[in-house]
């Protein structure tokens, strides 16, 4: 149960790394140069109220200094690099355990 949900957000996150990967290219040729939009542009575009009251949730319900230097450096990260990270990580924590090539052989 727990890793097809794991599944269906790692395929949901690429899905996201691959837009916004594919809107940082289309800036880079429109302007001539190499454009990586970090992630607390694209969350401020979409939804600006949240951003300060997710600042204040974390720093209110778990350490201040997990805001600071751990979250507010994911967030100048370019939002692809954050979401391509985000799927690779779910998809293998959805991923099977496999045998060791040993206990195929009884040893």
């Amino acid at each position: 149960m727990l890793r097809g949900l794991f599944r269906i957000l790692s395929l949901v996150s690429l899905a996201l790394a691959l837009v916004s990967g594919v809107l940082d290219v289309t800036r880079s040729i429109a302007d001539s140069q190499i454009i990586f939009t970090p992630l607390y542009v694209d969350w401020i575009r979409l939804s600006p109220g949240t951003l300060n009251s997710f600042g204040e949730t974390v720093s209110e319900y778990l350490h201040p200094w997990v805001w600071d230097p751990v979250i507010t450096t994911l967030l100048k990260a370019p939002t692809w690099t954050v979401f391509a990270l985000l799927a690779v990580l779910l998809g293998m924590a959805s991923r099977r355990k496999r045998k060791r090539w040993q206990e195929n052989f009884g040893a």
